[in-house]
C-alpha cells in the first residue's frame, strides 16, 4: 500500500516521503481502515511515540497521521461494535502508524460509526481537535453554564470547536488570536475577542477558565487571569506558572467512542462547524506536512475518493 513514511529523526520534515509498505495487520482487538480521509499536527515529528513503540523500540519506518475517516475493511480477533463494510472516523493509536496511508489498522474503540451524509474530509478534522476541546473544558475544567471561559488560539483546529461548544453550553466565552481572525472567533460565537498582537489582554478581567493551546509565554501570562477557584487547562505543556488559587491541567486526548457519536451528531444538526482550509491527495502529503503558509482551517489528504 502506498504511504507517506519518515526514517530519519534527524531529518525531520525533510526526511517525509511516499513509499510502498506491507499491508497492515489487524491484531486482536483492531479493525483495519480502508483511508478516505486523513488529519495530521505538524508537530508530530517532535512526539516520542512517532519513533518508538509502547516498549519504546523503534519503530521507522513512520507513518504520521492520527486522525482518521474511512471504511471497516478487516477485523482482529475479539473485535465487536463494528462491522466489515461500515464507514467510520477516529483518532489512530499514538505509538502505531498513523493514517497518511491506503490503510491503517486501529483499536476498534477509537472508532465511532460515521453517519452517511458526512463527508470523510470532514469527518477526518474532527477525531482529535473536537475530543480535545471537549475533555479540556468539561472533562478537566468543569465549564458549567454561567461561568466565564478564555479560548486562546481561537480559530485554530480546537479552539473553534472548544468556542462553539463553551458557547451552547451557556458559558461567556471570549477568544484570543490574530489580527487577522477576529471576524472568524466572533463568527463561530465568542462573546468578545482579543488580539494577542495588539491588545493588552492580560488586563481583561479574570475569567473561570482559561483554555490554552499555544503554551509558553502566552500559557504563563495567563495564569493571572484564572479567578480564585478556576481552572487553566492546557494541551502545550505543563504549566510552569500556575494560577495563584486555582488549578492548572495539562492533559492529552483520549479516545471515547460515545463522545465522537456525539459530535457527529452535533455536526449533523448544523450545531457544530468544523473548519477545513484545504484538501490535498496522499501524493501531496508530503509537501504540505512541510508547509508553512498559514491555512484558514485543517488541512486534510483524501486519500481514497468515495
Amino acid at each position: 500500500m502506498r504511504t507517506i513514511t519518515v526514517r530519519d529523526r534527524e531529518a525531520g520534515i525533510d526526511g517525509l516521503s511516499l513509499e510502498d509498505l506491507p499491508h497492515p495487520h489487524a491484531s486482536e482487538n483492531d479493525v483495519v481502515v480502508r483511508v478516505h480521509a486523513a488529519g495530521f499536527t505538524r508537530g508530530e515529528l517532535d512526539w516520542p511515540a512517532t519513533w518508538t513503540d509502547r516498549a519504546g523500540r523503534d519503530r521507522t519506518p513512520s507513518v504520521p497521521g492520527h486522525e482518521v475517516s474511512g471504511v471497516v475493511t478487516e477485523l482482529g480477533y475479539g473485535t465487536t461494535g463494528l462491522t466489515v463494510g461500515q464507514r467510520v472516523f477516529g483518532p489512530t493509536d499514538w505509538t502505531r502508524d498513523g493514517s497518511l496511508a491506503e490503510y491503517v489498522a486501529v483499536e476498534a474503540r477509537n472508532l465511532a460509526p460515521l453517519p452517511a451524509d458526512i463527508d470523510h474530509t470532514v469527518a477526518a478534522a474532527l477525531p482529535i481537535s473536537g475530543l480535545t476541546a471537549w475533555q479540556g473544558l468539561f472533562d478537566h475544567a468543569r465549564l458549567t453554564t454561567g461561568q466565564s471561559v478564555l479560548v486562546h488560539g481561537a480559530a485554530g483546529g480546537v479552539g473553534s470547536l472548544a468556542v462553539q461548544l463553551a458557547r451552547e453550553a451557556g458559558a461567556q466565552v471570549v477568544g484570543t488570536g490574530r489580527t487577522a481572525d477576529r471576524d472568524v472567533v466572533l463568527g463561530l460565537g465568542a462573546h468578545a475577542f482579543l488580539d494577542l498582537e495588539t491588545d493588552q489582554w492580560e488586563d481583561s478581567g479574570q475569567v473561570d477558565v482559561v483554555f490554552d493551546v499555544i503554551g509558553g509565554e502566552i500559557l504563563d501570562r495567563s495564569a493571572a487571569l484564572v479567578r480564585p477557584g478556576g481552572t487553566l487547562v492546557t494541551i502545550a505543556h505543563p504549566p510552569t506558572v500556575r494560577p495563584a488559587d486555582g488549578h492548572a491541567v495539562f492533559f492529552v486526548v483520549e479516545p471515547d467512542r460515545a463522545r465522537l457519536a456525539d459530535l457527529a451528531g452535533r455536526l449533523r444538526d448544523g450545531r457544530l462547524e468544523v473548519r477545513v482550509g484545504a484538501v490535498h491527495t496522499l501524493d501531496e502529503a508530503a509537501t504540505v506536512f512541510a508547509a508553512r503558509r498559514r491555512v484558514n482551517g485543517r488541512t486534510i489528504i483524501r486519500v481514497t475518493e468515495d
